[in-house]
């Protein structure tokens, strides 16, 4: 298996910007189409668990005014083969000052590239090596 092929990364790297601007511009049916459309897909969020296609559209359109305005503070795109890869970020929401976290597997299925698994959330305000976090 060859990881990073810079083809796929590139790929991969479209897909993501697309995915941030349909993020920012609250595009649903963009947001929607970026998903694999079966119950095989999950999404953690900041404070939901959505299991399949049709829990991550319903999330989508019940959300009052879309994603937090955030800005991209690091990404990094893995390759696996030629059908996957893992986008993983660091990002911060406007007027807060935690780092929020993404990663998303994306699956290459009939020619499109699809995210499978996604999880988001906020870092905790200290490292777990200090103390552990309980709320």
């Amino acid at each position: 298996m060859q990881f990073n092929n810079i083809r796929i990364v590139q790929e991969i790297s479209d897909c993501a910007d697309r995915y941030e601007k349909a993020l920012a511009d609250n595009d649903v049916a963009t947001l929607d189409d970026f998903f694999w459309n079966g119950p095989e897909v999950v999404r953690y969020g900041v404070g939901e668990n959505l299991y399949g296609g049709e829990e991550i559209a319903a999330f989508r359109r019940a959300r009052q005014g879309g994603s937090p305005p955030r800005a991209v503070l690091r990404r990094h795109i893995t390759s696996m083969g030629d059908d996957t890869a893992v986008v993983s970020l660091e990002f911060r929401r406007e007027g807060s000052q935690r780092t929020g976290r993404q990663m998303q597997t994306w699956v290459r299925v009939n020619g499109q590239w699809k995210i499978i698994a996604a999880h988001v959330s906020l870092m905790a305000q200290q490292s777990e090596a200090v103390a552990p976090a309980l709320s």
